[in-house]
């Protein structure tokens, strides 16, 4: 059985850990990880995660064994001039060996369900130029491109 949940304590931040370092490789170790979640946290940002339960598995009794996740979301809503009321994506990464599966839809459809239930305008992402494959998963959701992301490292 699919299920998807907010991660609020530290034992599903652990668990959430292995699958966003697949997308956040700099973030060495699942400490810093933790902190920095928390310290994202005090501004909004929540994080959501896909397990997948075997209904045979009886070795956590909450369901909840490292394995099991498949997919996480770092999303927050806020609110601006530009877009009114959204809902911004983070971090949305897929296990590797999950890809495919229908892990990343069944998340995106409950982030954009997520956005609606809790009045949002807009559903917005930045995805990275060289990320092709992730494109052609957001443009089949019917996302579209709208603008360019500019950084200047300080």
């Amino acid at each position: 059985m699919i299920h998807i949940a907010l991660a609020d304590s530290q034992l599903e931040l652990e668990h959430c850990f292995p699958i966003m370092q697949g997308l956040r490789p700099h973030v060495i170790s699942v400490e810093e990880f933790i902190k920095r979640v928390q310290q994202q946290q005090e501004y909004g940002y929540r994080l959501a995660y896909l397990k997948v339960e075997d209904s045979k598995r009886n070795d956590q009794a909450d369901g909840l064994a490292p394995d099991t996740i498949k997919a996480v979301a770092g999303f927050r809503i806020s609110e601006n001039l530009a877009w009114g009321k959204f809902l911004y994506v983070d971090d949305l990464v897929t296990a590797a060996t999950e890809r495919s599966k229908g892990h990343g839809e069944q998340l995106i459809h409950w982030l954009i369900d997520y956005a609606r239930q809790h009045q949002c305008q807009s559903f917005q992402l930045d995805s990275g130029v060289q990320r092709f494959a992730a494109h052609r998963f957001y443009f089949r959701h019917r996302l579209e491109i709208t603008s360019y992301h500019f950084t200047l490292n300080l």
